[in-house]
């Protein structure tokens, strides 16, 4: 199928529809491709087309993705008989014996899973690096990261593999690899999308789980297809005003959108992230929208080090309900050093920590919402990483712990207050940069749009906009298998 590429996933559903092609035409032409960009990227932990084969005998003909090729990350999401290693060394050789709330959503739209996407350890960096697989190159350039912890997914939709994919989403890890890669990548409302069964938020709420993709119309019938309560959810997002999709095509009034320069950490960003923000600003004007300058008062130091609290206290959790599993300890050689770290970090946090920083989490939420309130704001804009996609090995957590905690940290500094908050956020692929050596295309910058718990219409719908106003979908890397 040489055209296959120039379809995105609800494309693709409409030719299965209509007879044009098969779901088996389509599931051995993207597990093909799957092999070509394993060797370039080193973007799947696994892959099982004979898994996906038995799902095409019961594929149901009403679902909006019927027929169309897909695939999951190696961090949480269970399929029924595939493996489930979450980038960890200490779950080598795991394979679920059920499926997640998510995964019975996603055969429900009737998606075809062949395979799992690289993850680092328990999704931990904003790169795709680990000791059990190695690391994930970015199609743009193989010497950089494709950002993490999604990386896996955003190289393999990148590269032209599949059109969407699900990802994750704790502290950026659906928006950093959408920015890294040149992807739409949206990160939900706490509450929005399903974690199940077993549990339904991850760390202490944080995070979320949806999707990258090459087109916003996608990503939002995904969540159409996905999200809503899930058995014993404490919180649940509120309810969306018609269908995400259906806000896609509808060009939103004028907005009024706060530029973020400074992270509340103090990060500044790099010439080439201002750039790309000045740009979507004038884009943004162009459109009718008002751009002004402004961001809220927060501790972004209080916020960094409550959510390594939170973090490390939710690893050693899992470390330690992985140690039962094994019916003996997770060895320290099981482990990648920094993740060792910061389990032993999370068993000595003393319990009014963790009580305080979800309290200044609950915080930073309320002061957001005010700004927004007070100063007549829509939505927020920054650059989704503060600098061009780093090398890799640099944010690995096999690196010096104290120079990798501070390029983690400096990387994409506000992708991580939009989890403490609970409120959505989007990446957005509107800027890249001037040619490399090893990048002759250049690297993509993806810019960032925030708003208050609930958005997700209002940021689709500017999504939609801005894809038209300025699309990206004929823009390819150098490794490209479509």
């Amino acid at each position: 199928m040489k055209e296959y590429a120039a379809f995105d996933a609800m494309g693709l559903a409409e030719l299965v529809r209509t007879g044009e092609v098969s779901s088996k035409e389509l599931l051995d032409e993207a597990v093909s491709r799957a092999n070509t960009a394993q060797g370039d990227l080193n973007c799947f932990s696994a892959l099982y087309p004979d898994l996906a084969e038995a799902q095409l005998a019961d594929l149901p003909k009403e679902g909006p993705f019927a027929g169309v090729p897909f695939i999951t990350k190696d961090l949480g999401v269970m399929i029924k008989g595939a493996p489930l290693t979450n980038g960890s060394v200490s779950w080598k050789g795991h394979v679920a014996a059920q499926d997640s709330t998510l995964t019975e959503r996603f055969r429900k739209a009737g998606l075809v899973m062949f395979g799992q996407t690289t993850s680092p350890e328990f999704g931990l960096t904003t790169t795709t690096e680990s000791t059990l697989y190695g690391q994930t190159r970015n199609p743009w350039d193989v010497t950089r990261t494709s950002g993490g912890s999604s990386g896996g997914a955003s190289a393999a939709v990148a590269a032209g593999v599949v059109p969407l994919a699900q990802a994750s989403d704790g502290g950026g890890s659906i928006r950093i690899p959408a920015a890294c890669t040149g992807l739409f990548g949206m990160k939900p409302s706490r509450g929005r999308t399903p974690m199940g069964p077993f549990q339904t938020e991850g760390w202490n709420g944080m995070s979320t789980v949806h999707a990258v993709s090459r087109t916003v119309r996608d990503n939002a019938a995904l969540l159409d297809a996905t999200h809503g309560r899930e058995t014993g959810s404490r919180y649940v997002a509120p309810a969306p005003e018609g269908s995400f999709l259906e806000a896609v095509s509808r060009d939103p009034v004028p907005l009024k959108i706060a530029l973020w320069r400074t992270a509340p950490n103090g990060t500044e960003l790099s010439p080439e992230a201002v750039e790309g923000m000045e740009k979507t600003g004038r884009l943004l004007e162009s459109l009718g929208h008002n751009v002004v300058e402004a961001a809220p008062r927060l501790d972004g130091e209080a916020l960094g080090k409550a959510a390594l609290f939170t973090i490390s206290a939710n690893i050693a959790a899992m470390i330690d309900a992985r140690s039962a599993m094994l019916g003996r300890p997770v060895r320290q050689d099981e482990l990648e050093p920094i993740t060792y770290s910061m389990a032993n970090l999370g068993r000595t946090v003393p319990m009014v920590e963790l009580a305080k920083a979800n309290n200044l989490f609950n915080a930073a939420a309320i002061t957001f919402e005010h700004f927004l309130d007070e100063q007549g704001i829509d939505l927020i804009l920054t650059p989704t990483i503060a600098r061009p996609p780093e090398k890799l090995g640099v944010l690995a957590l096999t690196a010096d712990p104290d120079a990798m905690g501070a390029a983690v940290a400096s990387f994409a500094p506000l992708c991580p207050l939009f989890n403490q908050m609970g409120a959505p956020a989007m990446s957005v692929p509107l800027h890249w940069t001037g040619p490399t050596e090893t990048a002759p295309q250049g690297l993509p910058i993806g810019m960032m749009f925030g708003g208050k718990c609930g958005s997700e219409g209002l940021l689709f719908s500017l999504a939609g906009q801005l894809e038209r106003a300025d699309p990206w979908i004929d823009r390819v890397p150098p490794v490209w298998v479509g």
